[in-house]
């Protein structure tokens, strides 16, 4: 990877982390965490099928927004302590719709964005 692409990829992490964490400091809980997971899903799916399959902008700031931003803005550790939690405190049913929520949630967001990414390329007649 060039020095550019490393540099984009920090300095996004870095404003995907910070945006992560003020939103979680704001709004505590699982639903805070449910939520920047599904919004996440959703911005991966757009960059991947509009950005960086339709190559309409250099790569190290695909690479920086996809991996960078959108991989320090989710966060995969949280919803696992998040649904370990309603686990040992008995709340299998909120756990289980924790878990239903984020998979499904997650799957719906990427074709949402996929879906945004197909519109936006159709309008602005862009080709693979």
């Amino acid at each position: 990877m060039d020095r550019k692409s490393l540099f984009s990829v920090f300095f996004f992490g870095c404003l995907g982390g910070l945006s992560r964490y003020e939103l979680v400091s704001l709004f505590p809980g699982q639903t805070t965490t449910l939520l920047i997971n599904l919004v996440g899903c959703f911005l991966l799916a757009l960059i991947t099928y509009y950005i960086i399959e339709r190559q309409v902008s250099a790569g190290w700031l695909s690479t920086g927004l996809g991996t960078g931003f959108v991989g320090a803005f989710t966060t995969f550790s949280s919803f696992c302590n998040d649904l370990d939690q309603a686990f040992i405190n008995h709340s299998y049913l909120s756990g289980s719709l924790y878990l239903l929520l984020s998979i499904l949630g997650g799957y719906l967001a990427a074709w949402l964005g996929y879906l945004l990414a197909g519109q936006l390329t159709a309008r602005k007649g862009v080709t693979k």
